[in-house]
């Protein structure tokens, strides 16, 4: 077991030097280099790639298979949705919105007395280890249920303030959910059971991996060899108890389904209120922030529906300031502009976006106002963001004029605050430009389908044979090895277009950014495959959605020769993963006639 440590310290500490020695990126403007030495950078960087890899090959070849592996010609994919047989092109008689929404507290009542670790960060400023010592505010599902009243049935959906969950463990939200509308609502088909994660890094491990993650692991590969079952990655309590939330919560949100009606907004907020952390190659950020509104018939409250790309991970992040030791449970930004909806008499749910690479700005700033903890930084970013899903339609004057968006006395006491701290102040909604509201036609659209995905990352690899990770792994052969995926395409009448990605999307492969293309990639070759753009056109993306495999980066820019530079490999499936899912959608958009 030493032996297994020390060897496995070495590794990582190789595998940090490579990064430091290795060219970490190449110029955003080919032109800025001549071609000998993007040839001699690129040379070099592969090498230290096929050095890395094979270290982790080393590693990872003597350790033997998980039972749990599945040979692929033997696998069944139960307890999936594929969404409504036939799609729609326009409204028809009778069809209205029907939307209900609920959410659940996931916090375990013994977080106090019982050892519950955090998914995020397990870094040197604490210790290598991330028990939960406090909590700042909550972690919770939030769900939605929604149909158009057309008889092709209701979809559920759930997010979840989590750093990622796997199609395994959202399986057994969909049995558990399929088994309650069996027994009390067989009348009611289910067309769609869709489970997402916020991706906060401050919320309590779903994953397996963020836990006292060496001691398992190695536990597990001294019980292995005997045939002894492995302790999985994720505390099996609580996902039990999580399963169980998040099923009753969407039973709720069914039972709270009413008619009403649904507007659709888009504003591009700015660069500002991002901070892009891209691989150099990569060009493209999603700045926009999505709305959709549903008011009931009734005039009970209303849901809003907010759709941003970004990692919330400022409340989870420890420092060496003896504070904020990364170990306090937050739903992070994405709660806050909950609280403050919540507060203005709205329904809240969330998606995030394509998110790799991007994380919110202005979070480690915050207009130099006086906060001790990271957790006020995040919440001081959800209320503005919150601000801005209700303002999204209002002039300036209008915002100014509504209590609910504008204070002014707490505006000069924060303005006072950042002077007297020796910095700028920044007035959300100054300059602020309306956008134009619009009704949805009561027609909604979905439909999934499964992709294989073959995992390279001799990482993964290891993580999947110690039992870390709660995924189905596919074999095919001695070391082939793949994972069935799921993606999803929907639409919210004919203004909203929506892929649902089950991971960390790199922005570029939405249109096309810089790193799909040849000039600018690591390979110097063009992605191989069709974008999202080219596949459905104009289209929103839901992150993390019914899995969470990592980063998906272009093929072309893909290498784990740059650590630094290209961190997202470490935690990505391989060289593949991006080009297997834009090839499943464009299949889904020919099946579909889109």
């Amino acid at each position: 077991m030493k032996r297994f440590k020390k060897c496995l310290c070495v590794l990582l500490s190789f595998v940090l030097l490579c990064s430091v020695t290795s060219v970490t990126s190449f110029a955003a403007d080919p032109d800025l280099k001549t071609e000998i030495t993007q040839s001699f950078s690129r040379s070099v960087t592969k090498a230290f790639a096929v050095i890395i890899n094979g270290l982790l090959g080393a590693v990872n070849l003597p350790v033997l298979n998980n039972p749990a592996f599945v040979r692929e010609d033997d696998f069944v994919n139960e307890n999936f949705y594929s969404g409504n047989g036939d799609f729609v092109d326009s409204a028809a008689d009778g069809n209205e919105w029907m939307l209900g929404s609920s959410w659940v507290s996931l916090l375990p009542d013994d977080y106090k007395t019982k050892n519950y670790y955090l998914g995020g960060f397990i870094m040197i400023e604490n210790g290598f280890t991330n028990k939960v010592e406090d909590v700042a505010d909550d972690m919770r599902a939030r769900v939605i249920a929604i149909d158009d009243n057309s008889g092709r049935g209701v979809s559920l959906f759930a997010t979840i303030d989590c750093i990622g969950i796997t199609n395994n463990d959202i399986k057994e939200i969909r049995k558990l959910v399929a088994g309650t509308f069996a027994e009390k609502y067989p009348d009611t088909p289910i067309a769609s059971v869709n489970v997402f994660s916020t991706h906060t890094h401050s919320g309590i491990d779903t994953e397996g991996l963020w836990t006292n993650t060496l001691v398992k692991a190695v536990k597990n590969l001294c019980l292995r060899p005997f045939g002894l079952p492995m302790e999985q990655g994720t505390d099996k309590a609580f996902m039990d108890a999580l399963y169980k939330k998040v099923a009753g919560a969407m039973e709720e949100a069914y039972l709270d389904m009413k008619p009403g009606t649904m507007t659709y907004a888009v504003k591009d907020i700015g660069e500002e209120y991002f901070s892009n952390k891209n691989r150099s190659q990569a060009s493209d950020i999603d700045t926009r922030l999505t709305r959709l509104m549903f008011t009931p018939a009734d005039g009970s409250r209303p849901t809003v529906i907010v759709n941003l790309g970004a990692h919330p991970d400022v409340a989870g992040l420890p420092l060496d300031d003896g504070i904020n030791k990364g170990r306090t449970v937050s739903g992070d930004y994405v709660y806050y502009i909950g609280e403050y909806l919540n507060n203005c008499g709205y329904d809240f749910m969330f998606f995030n976006g394509a998110i790799c690479g991007i994380y919110f700005g202005r979070g480690l700033t915050n207009d130099n106002q006086d906060m001790t903890y990271r957790w006020e930084q995040s919440r001081r970013y959800g209320y503005e963001i919150a601000k801005m899903t209700l303002a999204m339609t209002k002039t300036e004057e209008e915002i100014k004029a509504d209590p609910d968006l504008y204070d002014q006395a707490l505006i000069d006491k924060e303005m006072a605050m950042a002077e007297a701290n020796g910095g700028g102040y920044t007035l959300w909604c100054e300059n602020w430009e309306p956008v134009t509201e619009t009704e949805v036609e009561p027609f909604f659209n979905i439909r999934l389908a499964t992709v294989k995905v073959p995992v390279t990352n001799n990482l993964i690899k290891l993580a999947g044979k110690l039992n870390l990770a709660n995924y189905t792994v596919l074999t095919s052969g001695v070391t082939y090895y793949k994972v069935c995926v799921e993606i999803g395409y929907l639409e919210f009448g004919h203004q909203l277009k929506v892929c649902m990605v089950p991971g960390e999307m790199c922005a570029d492969l939405i249109k096309g950014g810089t790193s799909t293309k040849a000039a600018y990639s690591f390979s110097g070759k063009d992605f191989d495959a069709p974008v999202l753009s080219e596949i459905f056109g104009d289209v929103t993306v839901f992150g993390l959605a019914n899995d969470a495999v990592g980063y998906i980066v272009p093929d072309n820019d893909y290498s784990m020769g740059l650590v630094f530079d290209h961190y997202q490999e470490l935690l990505s499936l391989g060289e593949k993963t991006a080009s297997c899912l834009m090839n499943g959608f464009a299949q889904m958009a020919q099946e579909l006639g889109r």
